[in-house]
């Protein structure tokens, strides 16, 4: 029984529906559907704009996130590459201070070794003056004695040891006198007694 009576409702709808239908103008009718499919291509075509819209910005936002992440990473590269720079910037600044330490004392050393250069110029040059002055004199005295004593002495003995010869007239004399052992009046009369007298 309700069944019966929700189909006259539908029934009475339906009627009604179809009465409303003829009872509008078709031009009218029409226009309503012309506008309502304009509507819905309207509709289609922002969803398919603001379908690409969100596309694009998801394409955006990936490759902003990609370009981040390669920032990040060229950050961090740079970080590691700062710190290499500093590090190396540390030794070279301690290698730079042991060279100046090194060079300000090779510059000591060399004008220690410009002094004794100097030094030994002028020392070269006063050995130069008695050289050129003191020696042959005493070759010259040498010389003399030589011809008054005609004794040749040896000079790389030690120092308290006389070493010679003495060439006679007909026999060549070795010397060889210790002077720390006996006095020197002895040592003198021994070798005087090799000059001869005769003139």
């Amino acid at each position: 029984m309700a069944q019966c009576h929700k189909f006259n409702d539908l029934v009475e709808t339906a009627e009604g529906l179809v009465a409303f239908i003829n009872s509008s103008q078709p031009e009218k009718l029409r226009q309503v559907k012309d506008e309502h499919q304009a509507l819905f291509d309207n509709h289609m075509k922002t969803k398919k704009i603001v379908a690409q819209i969100l596309k694009d910005v998801g394409e955006i936002e990936e490759r902003a996130g990609q370009m981040l992440l390669d920032m990040e990473e060229e950050k961090t590269r740079r970080e590691r590459e700062l710190q290499s720079l500093g590090e190396q910037l540390r030794q070279a600044a301690a290698k730079s201070q042991m060279t100046d330490s090194e060079l300000q004392f090779l510059q000591r050393e060399f004008e220690s070794l410009k002094n004794t250069e100097h030094e030994l110029v002028t020392l070269q040059s006063e050995v130069d003056e008695d050289t050129t002055e003191v020696i042959p004199s005493a070759i010259y005295v040498a010389q003399v004695y030589y011809l008054v004593t005609k004794i040749k002495w040896e000079y790389d003995t030690q120092p308290n040891v006389l070493k010679g010869v003495h060439y006679g007239a007909d026999l060549a004399t070795p010397i060889d006198i210790d002077t720390s052992t006996r006095p020197r009046s002895d040592v003198s009369d021994q070798l005087w007694g090799f000059v001869s007298t005769e003139w």
